[in-house]
């Protein structure tokens, strides 16, 4: 399996390095589709590979000496929790190459896309198969530059001034987690992680676990992102073409929170234990936050984008899955991982949702598309308002889609947090992510009233495209796989738990 792994990362880098010959503007983007579709099949076949039966196990592992001088080791490796990240990222990434080819967003060209795009994938599939810190925070940088670009030429509206906030917010919060992976390398003397997690914090005293927990937790939750770091993400997906939103939601917040469970938890345990209730209290506050702005822009009047809409919504989100890591329990972190699958799922296909709702109107303002009636996609474009719909429903948690099962746990790891922790402050917490979760029904219910109900007849245009033959090949198996992961959730439980409680336990 090693040479899988090895190859998922250097056919995206070949990809992006061929995008420099001299290609037509359809051979660029059909190399995008065939490069990530080979790298999807090389996904799916390291989860065929993988052994189930020893999900808590490293495979697939590659550790050759790379710079001896300050022991840096190129380690590869994948498990149960990194596994179903891998085969996100490689999924949302070939949808993305597909819907392209028919809606490239005005720029410099094909080529540069494509590359970008390619480069994009092996930086994010890299930071959740590498084991050693540098090798991760290489990883995490090498994925701001592609993003930076594909936000500032291929976006709209302010889109220079977002993709500065973007690489400025996340290249300072990267530099501050450098500092505490430093600290960590210069105590242990090593700098991988699994001889660290094997560890558990052995050696390291509690007032340099704070210190450098504190250092990589900061870095990690402007990527997540979290309360109050999170002011670089509505700007960046308001300007950001459709895939950079669904690449930039779907995978590269879950770079930030993988890091915590993959780095903190195990590495600096009792760091991440004094740390833990300051994160679980801004997690709670940004899950009402992010639902009372969601609630600001989808009223009448008040100008909302969809886009930024969602973007705020992920805020929320996000919220619930750094409290299922804060509770520093099993069921927490593994509702935190199933969440992040699942808002992967979802808002990618929601983001893919609000573009095509974009292209045809040819606005993403709420005020715009409602009018006095309402924008009426049920009656003028019944299967995109009813993948709309679904999406919207999925995104509040209902039972039986992805959604619910990640939050639950999360809440359930707050109702009864790890010893040591105060359980009336995680009860805090408990209540406000569940006042929380009001607020998100009541915001979507909102936003599918004004953008899916109306009258047809009224103002608006005459015809409108329904879901045409791209855009149901990039969004079928997103939902297919939401409802999948709903009713049947031991097959990410499954995986993660065994996983989770040997991160956990240090074993």
């Amino acid at each position: 399996m090693n040479a899988l792994l090895i190859g998922l990362l250097l056919l995206p880098l070949l990809g992006a390095a061929a995008t420099l010959a001299p290609l037509g503007e359809r051979a660029a983007l059909r190399l995008g589709v065939g490069v990530t579709g080979a790298v999807l099949l090389g996904g799916i076949a390291v989860a065929a590979a993988f052994d189930h039966d020893r999900p808590a196990a490293i495979q697939g592992v590659t550790d050759v000496a790379w710079i001896p001088a300050i022991g840096v080791r190129l380690h590869l490796g994948v498990d149960g929790i990194s596994l179903p990240l891998v085969v996100l990222t490689a999924l949302l990434t070939f949808l993305c190459a597909v819907y392209s080819t028919k809606r490239l967003p005005d720029g410099p060209g094909a080529r540069a896309f494509t590359g970008l795009v390619l480069l994009l994938e092996a930086g994010m599939l890299a930071t959740f198969l590498v084991l050693d810190l540098v090798l991760f925070f290489l990883a995490f940088e090498i994925v701001l530059i592609p993003m930076y670009f594909l936000i500032a030429r291929w976006g709209s509206g302010q889109r220079v001034p977002a993709a500065n906030r973007f690489i400025l917010y996340t290249l300072l919060g990267s530099a501050v987690m450098l500092l505490g992976f430093l600290l960590i390398g210069h105590q242990t003397g090593t700098f991988d992680m699994t001889e660290l997690a094997r560890r558990h914090g052995s050696g390291l005293g509690h007032g340099t676990q704070v210190i450098a927990a504190l250092a990589i937790l900061i870095g990690l939750a402007v990527k997540a992102p979290a309360f109050p770091l999170h002011s670089w993400l509505p700007d960046a997906h308001t300007a950001a073409p459709t895939a950079g939103s669904v690449l930039l939601a779907g995978v590269m917040l879950k770079m930030g929170t993988y890091g915590l469970v993959r780095v903190l938890l195990p590495v600096v345990p009792d760091g991440t234990a004094t740390l833990a209730p300051y994160l679980g209290a801004l997690a709670a506050v940004g899950i009402v936050y992010g639902s009372l702005a969601c609630l600001a822009l989808a009223r009448p009047g008040a100008k909302g984008d969809l886009k930024r809409l969602i973007a705020y919504s992920s805020v929320g989100h996000m919220g619930f899955v750094l409290l299922g890591i804060a509770s520093m329990t099993p069921a927490g972190v593994n509702g935190a991982l199933f969440a992040n699958i699942a808002h992967g799922l979802i808002t990618g296909l929601l983001f893919f949702l609000v573009g095509a709702v974009k292209d045809r109107y040819g606005t993403a303002d709420l005020d715009t598309l409602a009018g006095a009636t309402g924008a009426a996609l049920y009656g003028r474009a019944p299967r995109l308002g009813g993948l709309l719909a679904f999406a919207a429903v999925a995104s509040l948690g209902l039972p039986g889609l992805a959604g619910f099962w990640g939050e639950l746990l999360a809440m359930y790891g707050a109702f009864e947090p790890a010893a040591g922790l105060s359980r009336p402050a995680f009860l805090t917490y408990l209540v406000l992510a569940g006042l929380g979760t009001l607020l998100t029904a009541a915001y979507l219910l909102i936003v599918v009233k004004r953008v899916c109900m109306g009258d047809p007849a009224q103002d608006g245009p005459a015809e409108l495209a329904d879901v045409q033959g791209h855009e149901a090949v990039s969004w079928t198996p997103l939902a297919a796989l939401t409802l999948l992961a709903g009713l049947w959730p031991a097959l990410l439980l499954g995986l993660s738990d065994p996983a989770v409680k040997h991160l956990l336990g240090g074993g």
